[in-house]
Formats: C-alpha cells, structure tokens, sequence
C-alpha cells in the first residue's frame, strides 16, 4: 500500500476512542472524538494553496485530505468541545517514493501550520514524524481491518513532559470520492 491508497482507505466517518498516558504526571485519561476525512485531488484548490505556502510545486503533490474532529476528553470537567480541522498533503521524495513531506495546514499538538515527514512502511502502517518549535510528535496509524484503524503515538514536550497514546478507530460511513478542481468549479 503506498500513502496515497492509506489516504483513500481512511475516507469516511470515524468514532476513535482514546487512552492516554502522561508519563511525567503518572495520569491517564481517555477521550472520544468524532473525525471526518475527506479525500481531495491533487489539483483541489486546497492542495494547491497548501504547496504554495510550503513553496513547493503543487505538480509534486500526490493528493490531499480534509480530517476534521469533533471530541471529548474525560478530564475536562466541563466537556469542552475539542474540535478543529486541516488540510493534509504528502509530497513523496524524488528518491524514496514511500517517505516524503507531509504539510498540514494545522499542527495538532501546537496549532499553527507545520510540515512534517510521513513513511510508508511496507507492512501498510504510516508513521508521521513532526518536529514542533516546543516538541516532537511521532504517531503510527495502521489498519486492523477495513474498518478499523488503529494509532499509537507518543509526543515529547522538549524539557519537559511525555505523553503516549493508543487510540482505536471505527468506520462509521464512507464519504464521497475525491473532489477535482473541475467538478468544484461546477457547483
């Protein structure tokens, strides 16, 4: 599988359940969210712009997706709403076609525009590494079956606290197929 066919698999609705582990503070918690991912084309308005901002060439792109979440963490007394979304967009390296960049037009751990690094393994799981200003994010995401996606990830504050999780996601729906930039011109 090449990231591309990951990105098409991972299309649809999800419900992922979370538990995480602050290793510093000796905590647990768990966390429920609701994530839509949308596949876009190479040529979507989106992925371009996002190529643009990078300075990269959007002919490099392979494709893009639209993720949005909608959740819950337990510790949160109030239930506050965690929600948010952005654009994702490998760029394979010329030489290694399974590793490459991945911008994101909104970093997860620090809300703010980052590029990071995918690999696509050869037994189908991708690992995303990003390089925060503040910290280092490393999660991998595989399937179990087609409608079970699972995700194990760690994040380190530099000087300070560490955090792993695993989360379990569940298909809920399929959504469209990948929008071009003709068929959005057209609506």
């Amino acid at each position: 599988m090449d990231i591309k066919e990951f990105f098409e698999q991972s299309a649809g609705k999800w419900f992922s359940q979370r538990s995480s582990h602050h290793l510093a503070f000796k905590q647990a918690e768990n966390g429920k969210s609701n994530i839509t991912i949308e596949m876009l084309s190479a040529d979507a308005p989106e992925v371009i712009k996002l190529c643009e901002q990078y300075n990269i060439d959007p002919q490099l792109a392979l494709c893009g997706a639209r993720v949005a979440w909608d959740g819950t963490m337990e510790w949160d007394e109030d239930k506050e709403q965690h929600k948010g979304s952005t654009v994702l967009v490998p760029v394979p390296d010329a030489d290694k076609p399974n590793e490459g960049q991945l911008l994101r037009e909104m970093g997860y751990a620090e809300k703010a525009p980052v590029a990071g690094r995918y690999i696509m393994g050869d037994d189908g799981a991708l690992t995303l590494i990003t390089d925060y200003e503040t910290m280092y994010s490393e999660e991998r995401l595989w399937f179990a079956s087609p409608n079970l996606r699972l995700r194990t990830s760690i994040l380190k504050r530099f000087g300070g606290f560490s955090m792993a999780s695993l989360s379990s996601e569940i298909r809920l729906g399929v959504t469209q197929a990948p929008k071009k930039a003709e068929d959005a011109a057209s609506v």
